[in-house]
């Protein structure tokens, strides 16, 4: 019985030390992974003042918004890995803010932002959970400017509607999160990006505006490890 039960713990042992090996295996040097979540991207409006001819302290304000995202990743090494994120554009509303404050929607803008991490990976491919830091560049492609009627008053008052374009900008993206692995193959994480995002809104009046937005974006994925 004893010889019985050796035999058994024996096979046991080896059974969880292939599983930890195909796991490993799977987040280790050389694998791919691809996951697919959603995104929310919320902007932390710091807006300067609409060039003259402007009432003083006219600002803007951006809200958030929330969009599937596609994140492929490659090891490099077991703890060091490339990460390429896709989405489709952040719809993003603008708001009067300062001096105009409550006067509501200024106009409607996307954003595409294409970004490439570095990754450091923390514990062993195979534990349970890894948590990870990167620090990568994001390109922030504005475009389908539209301004509304209450731009146009605030603007241009008795005169064509007032359009609007937002210079693109490469930025600084600093990232941290966790991943929990569900199966061989299957995972999840969680990730929050902060951006250094500062630009300038050209409207078709000649007025200008410089915006520091700094978006924080927050995804929640699943993912397949290759």
């Amino acid at each position: 019985m004893k010889l019985r039960t050796h035999g058994v713990a024996k096979t046991l042992i080896a059974a969880a030390a292939l599983a930890c090996a195909a796991s490993a295996a799977a987040q280790s040097a050389g694998k791919w992974t691809a996951k697919f979540g959603f995104g929310e991207l919320a902007p932390k409006v710091e807006s300067g003042d609409l060039s003259a001819p402007a009432l003083p302290f006219t600002r803007i304000d951006v809200k958030s918004d929330i969009q599937p995202v596609l994140v492929v990743a490659y090891g490099v090494t077991d703890n060091i890995s490339l990460e390429a994120a896709l989405g489709t554009p952040y719809k993003h509303k603008l708001l009067g803010a300062g001096s105009i404050a409550g006067t509501g929607e200024l106009g409607t803008v996307e954003a595409l932002r294409p970004a490439l991490f570095a990754q450091y990976r923390f514990l062993a491919p195979g534990a349970a959970f890894r948590p990870f830091v990167g620090i990568g560049a994001t390109y922030t492609y504005f475009m389908k400017e539209s301004g509304s009627g209450r731009l146009t008053a605030l603007t241009n008052p008795g005169g064509p509607p007032t359009t609007f374009e937002i210079d693109d900008k490469f930025s600084y993206t600093a990232q941290a999160g966790m991943t929990m692995h569900l199966s061989e193959r299957w995972f999840a994480d969680v990730s929050v990006n902060k951006s250094r995002l500062r630009t300038d809104v050209r409207y078709s009046t000649g007025q200008r505006q410089h915006v520091k937005l700094d978006p924080v974006a927050v995804a929640l994925a699943v993912g397949y490890k290759f």
